[in-house]
């Protein structure tokens, strides 16, 4: 069988991004545009501290306790905060309808910067090491807290649409008839020897 016939009927996608000249100064002029309307101020404020504001029932600080507990239990380098943000958001607003729920939060915050306190001398986020962070999960990861951040977060990190194309996952296919025809194995990593 020719190469040229095993990938019949295949989808192949081009894994190079195309840049031309025009698109190129086209991005650039309008970037720079973005950087002159921006006020300095927000430039000078952490994406992680912007964030932690949405927090307005457990608290600002809870906001960062949370993102970074997030970026921990789920690490992608490639993702931003901002989808650990629209992961881990839905808690402050449960916690502003259902005390049983803020209490769960404010307690197991509590745990989680006690916990790191008593390991390593410092509140959780602003422990640097991620291996000493780790060893706090450790520490705590039979409490009902961190199960519940654990398990809420399968489903709101990995369900945003958004971050789909990161991990090169296309979406539903099922209302397009499958993957067996629209490119299964355009993956590199899925095909094998």
């Amino acid at each position: 069988m020719s190469s040229k016939d095993e990938h019949a009927g295949m989808r192949l996608v081009e894994k190079t991004a195309r840049v031309t000249r025009r698109g190129f100064l086209k991005g650039t002029g309008l970037a720079s545009i973005g950087v002159t309307v921006i006020p300095a101020t927000a430039l000078m404020t952490a994406p992680a501290e912007v964030y932690a504001q949405a927090f307005k029932t457990l608290g600002p600080e809870a906001g960062k306790d949370l993102l970074r507990l997030a970026r921990d239990i789920f690490p992608h380098d490639r993702l931003a905060d901002k989808y650990y943000l629209h992961a881990i958001e839905p808690y402050d607003a449960a916690a502003a309808k259902d005390a049983k729920t803020r209490k769960l939060f404010v307690d197991g915050l509590k745990l989680l910067n006690t916990t790191a306190q008593k390991m390593h001398k410092q509140p959780y986020a602003r422990i640097t090491d991620e291996a000493k962070r780790v060893q706090v999960l450790v520490a705590i990861e039979d409490s009902p807290f961190f199960q519940k951040v654990k398990g809420d977060l399968v489903t709101g990190l990995y369900d945003n649409k958004a971050v789909y194309p990161f991990f090169g996952y296309e979406g539903s296919s099922w209302e397009k008839g499958g993957y067996i025809n629209r490119g299964f194995n355009d993956i590199d990593w899925v095909q094998g020897d």
